[in-house]
């Protein structure tokens, strides 16, 4: 926190250094050790985007697809090393509206913080209702059945304790990179050894041959920069682990100079490996393209696999999403721009009724979602990218105001600098200004920027009656 006292959530008040506010003061029980966060920083960056959704991206990008993941992950790396330079300064539990406090104002501060809530709580809708419909691969039971178990257990285990949370989400994030890496491994044998089915027709070729590497032009590349930046939402998630670290800083910027190579082999190096044993005319939107090349392998139990990693993906995400959400929701409270109760704490540590509050709107939503399908899902997914990038966008500016007055020296300098910057910054904040106008152009995702401002109409509202009925609260006041 920026001030000199915080609100400990159990009825007292204690002070606090601004070098290292959060960890300080907040209450958190710093259990997530190094093995933990690694594995959620990995996991971050791997979800049902890339077993999911990047089957609808090959079918309009072709094999240039590569190149927009190289691309945005690069971008990725920007941003997290733009965050690495902030946590380093102040590691902070919700970090990112704290620095959108911090270094833009308090309006700042409050939007970060509940549109970054509302990108989980929305996200886990759609996570969690995609859980159920992937159990019906295997039982005959009702989505909602399935629904409910996972939120309950899921929401169950964000209660118990910290530990429990990094100690599931490291095991949700080896499911998915065992996939991928064995993914990799059997496409590179088909490669070099022409083992099964595929081994025939397997070809680097392929990248190339069926009508060259951009099929559809530059412009069906830019098309597919929503769907691959939604894939890479929730790498930033390590950001607000850094008030339950064991040791922020040694242990985060480990795990966010891990981002480069993450991409190239999960992102870029599955794509190549697959788009070179199965040609990208092959694919189509609805199927996963990790389930199309076991096909194509001959390989039988492709699909029940993948179906069991992809469900292992959207529970990672939900649970996730319940942890984050929590986190949030205390951090606002704490800082009085949000209802007091959130600032509640388990006796293991755990924000208690922000937990509790954002698992039953996932439940409302799921609910929602089973009686008004058809396109909802697309629009939610779409709602929750603007959303998600809007984190992105605070964490960016925030790293450029702070470079600017710690090379000033108003402020001390951050041991882990962004390389680059403010450059690369404003080339990743440029970046993602060119998605925004692509999911502009689209007409399947122009709906949530018709949504963007309403829910910033909503929060400018909210902001002025709190404002109006608590005058002398600083969190109200520029810094």
């Amino acid at each position: 926190m920026t001030s000199a006292q915080v609100d400990n959530g159990q009825g007292g008040r204690q002070a606090v250094e601004v070098a290292d506010a959060g960890p300080a003061g907040e209450g958190y029980q710093r259990a997530l050790g190094a093995r933990q966060i690694q594995m959620i920083a990995i996991g971050g960056a791997i979800g049902t985007g890339l077993f999911l959704g990047a089957g609808k991206a090959i079918a309009k990008a072709g094999p240039s697809l590569i190149l927009a993941y190289a691309v945005a992950g690069l971008v990725i790396f920007f941003i997290m090393r733009a965050l690495g330079e902030l946590l380093m300064y102040r590691p902070v539990s919700g970090s990112f509206s704290e620095y959108a406090r911090e270094f833009i104002g308090p309006f700042a501060g409050f939007v970060t913080g509940w549109t970054y809530w509302l990108f989980w709580v929305v996200t886990g809708i759609t996570e969690v209702t995609a859980a159920a419909q992937y159990m019906t691969f295997w039982f005959s039971i009702p989505q909602w059945v399935s629904a409910l178990i996972f939120t309950i257990i899921l929401y169950g285990v964000n209660l118990i304790s910290v530990k429990l949370f990094g100690e599931l989400e490291f095991w949700f994030s080896m499911v998915k990179v065992t996939a991928i890496i064995g993914m990799i491994l059997i496409c590179a044998g088909i490669l070099t050894l022409g083992f099964s089915d595929a081994g025939d027709t397997a070809s680097v070729t392929h990248l190339w041959s069926d009508g060259g590497f951009f099929p559809h032009g530059i412009k069906g590349t830019l098309m597919t920069l929503q769907i691959v930046m939604f894939a890479f939402l929730a790498v930033e998630l390590v950001g607000v682990t850094a008030g339950e670290s064991k040791d922020p800083k040694t242990v985060l910027p480990k795990a966010i100079n891990t981002v480069p190579w993450r991409i190239a082999v999960f992102y870029v190096g599955a794509l190549i490996m697959i788009l070179s044993v199965v040609p990208w005319t092959e694919f189509s939107p609805g199927v996963s393209p990790f389930v199309a090349a076991f096909e194509k392998m001959g390989l039988g139990l492709g699909a029940g696999i993948v179906n069991f990693v992809v469900l292992t993906a959207a529970l990672s995400s939900c649970n996730s999403g319940m942890y984050s959400t929590g986190r949030m929701l205390r951090d606002l409270a704490l800082n009085g721009q949000g209802p007091k109760l959130f600032t509640r704490l388990t006796r293991s540590g755990t924000p208690l009724v922000g937990t509790t509050f954002s698992a039953a709107l996932m439940l409302v939503g799921v609910w929602v979602n089973y009686q008004w399908p058809g396109d909802a899902f697309t629009y939610v997914v779409s709602f929750a990218t603007i959303s998600g990038m809007w984190a992105w966008i605070m964490i960016l500016i925030c790293q450029i105001r702070y470079r600017r007055l710690a090379d000033r020296g108003t402020l001390p300098q951050s041991a882990f600098r962004a390389p680059g910057a403010p450059y690369s910054s404003v080339f990743a904040l440029a970046f993602i200004a060119v998605v925004v106008v692509m999911m502009g152009i689209d007409k399947d995702t122009r709906i949530s920027l018709y949504c963007a401002p309403l829910w910033a109409a909503l929060l400018g509202i909210s902001y002025v009656v709190l404002k109006a009925r608590n005058p002398e609260n600083k969190a109200f006041a520029k810094n």
